[in-house]
């Protein structure tokens, strides 16, 4: 039947970006802000860069909101080759206040320029480190689909305790997080890691809410 006026818009194969919404709100970065290290973020055309000479450590641009179930998608590429990834339902670390404002924590979808090749491998930063990695021969296909030198799609889905990841299309993670410390909710951010020199670009970043 036809459409209810309140139901909320679906993806179809007419329109896969139904329900998504931007999260960059014209040229400048307003609701995101930068916690961790020296590395610096700038947008540029669209495109968020992500730099920094000697990073002296893991450097996040976050966002102030915070989400639960959702679908997130993003382009990003190595500049100059260096680790990175984009947090989700992450916090930051209290202080004696209470006031989340310490160390980042929490799920990531790993960006890695490595001969390793774990892009969009599931890792836990700061806490219980990798979930789901992209080792063995039955990932080869995973590992094959980077583009190390051009833009790559990336798809981040979170539904309860269940999280996927696609690259370019790959499914590169399917889990299901049973532990106690679970994350169900948190916020977004891309990361500089420290070392000694990175860029990293991304663009088209938007979400939809997968929430009842």
């Amino acid at each position: 039947g036809p459409a209810v006026a309140d139901e909320p818009a679906r993806a179809t194969e007419d329109d896969p970006e139904a329900g998504f919404v931007s999260m960059i709100q014209g040229d400048t970065l307003d609701g995101w802000y930068s916690v961790g290290g020296n590395a610096t973020y700038d947008l540029v055309d669209g495109v968020i860069v992500g730099s920094g000479d000697r990073v002296n450590q893991n450097t996040f641009l976050r966002t102030e909101a915070t989400y639960d179930d959702f679908e997130f998608r993003c382009q990003f590429k190595f500049v100059r080759h260096s680790n990175s990834g984009i947090q989700y339902r992450s916090h930051q670390r209290p202080n004696d206040a209470g006031e989340e404002v310490g160390r980042v924590y929490g799920y990531q979808c790993e960006l890695d320029h490595s001969p390793r090749a774990w892009t969009a491998g599931l890792y836990e930063e700061s806490r219980r480190g990798w979930l789901q990695n992209v080792e063995g021969d039955d990932n080869k296909h995973k590992r094959d689909a980077l583009n190390l030198n051009d833009w790559n799609d990336i798809v981040i889905r979170c539904e309860g305790n269940h999280i996927q990841t696609w690259l370019n299309g790959v499914q590169v993670t399917d889990y299901v997080d049973e532990a106690d410390e679970a994350l169900m909710e948190g916020f977004i951010a891309l990361q500089v890691h420290s070392g000694q020199n990175a860029e990293i670009h991304w663009r088209e970043l938007r979400i939809k809410d997968l929430g009842e």
